[in-house]
């Protein structure tokens, strides 16, 4: 009953920004921006949902840009794909539909984090749909550090169910709110982002389920994905902080660029895991670079 409570506030506080459709028989949110320009998808990453974009990233595109932004399966208002946790490539299938459904064509498709292994995956398995990917601290190969023990309990198949709901019912919004720190360090969280990003909408039973499975089964999905790199033709524009201890620069970003013949990789000195929000004008440049080089607007045309 708490937990219920809980994400009956969380919900009433944070609903959602933008229209709910059906795709494939699944409740897609998605936050439409902009009247004109290239179409751009946003994907968020792990333990977020699209209000992570919708707080400034977005509207800044949206001045050039036509933005989608899309909450990921299990997260945000979008429906769970299954219960053993959706993976990148079913995530990818589904974002596209639902792109595609809302009116966009062959979209610049900008993932971050977690996003960016869900974006890679979408130019892996859906190249006509997509003209140009922007990676921001993307994940995109195989590590060996272990899942950790928050992943590994919430994802366990009888442990999870028990601990998830304690954690809704009595865990407050405020302590997520205080682990932005350590999401943004060295940065820290620009003003007015934690009480945008709802962090109640993390912390309901759904979505920290559905969140700990997709990380949990990551590391086999890329593993197998990354063997598919080299297929990938089309423009890459990679952003990835020199400071970023969430997803290390060397083990994923400069690999990646060795990988996919057409990504540039721009390093963002002294820049933590959080580029969308502490190094947005390299971000926005690096969308109107992917847009150039995709032959959507000329060099030098847009803003």
């Amino acid at each position: 009953m708490r937990a219920r409570r809980h994400e009956a506030r969380a919900e009433a506080a944070f609903p959602p920004e933008g229209d709910v459709i059906t795709v494939g028989g699944h409740r897609v949110h998605g936050v439409v921006m902009g009247d004109s320009g290239p179409d751009v998808i946003l994907i968020h990453g792990a333990s977020g949902n699209a209000r992570d974009f919708t707080h400034s990233l977005a509207p800044k595109l949206a001045e050039s840009f036509r933005v989608f932004v899309f909450d990921r399966p299990g997260l945000g208002y979008t429906d769970r794909i299954n219960r053993t946790g959706a993976s990148i490539v079913q995530q990818a299938e589904l974002l596209s539909d639902a792109a595609a459904q809302l009116g966009a064509r062959k979209p610049i498709v900008l993932g971050q984090s977690y996003g960016g292994a869900v974006a890679l995956a979408w130019a892996v398995h859906r190249p006509n749909q997509v003209a140009a990917l922007v990676l921001l601290a993307a994940a995109s190969q195989p590590w060996t550090t272990g899942l950790g023990w928050y992943y590994t309990l919430l994802s366990h198949r009888l442990l999870g169910p028990l601990i998830i709901p304690l954690l809704t019912a009595f865990v407050k919004d405020a302590r997520v709110s205080r682990e932005l720190d350590a999401i943004f360090a060295p940065q820290s969280p620009p003003p007015g982002y934690g009480d945008h990003i709802g962090a109640g909408l993390t912390l309901r039973r759904a979505s920290l389920r559905a969140n700990a499975l997709q990380r949990a089964n990551l590391l086999a999905e890329i593993t197998t994905l990354q063997q598919r790199y080299a297929e990938i033709s089309l423009p890459v524009e990679s952003l990835h902080g020199t400071a970023d201890t969430t997803v290390g620069l060397r083990i994923h970003a400069e690999p990646l660029a060795e990988q996919v013949a057409g990504n540039r990789l721009s390093r963002l000195e002294g820049i933590g895991h959080m580029p969308q929000h502490v190094a947005q004008p390299e971000v926005a440049a690096a969308v109107r670079r992917a847009a150039q080089r995709a032959g959507l607007l000329p060099t030098g045309e847009i803003r």
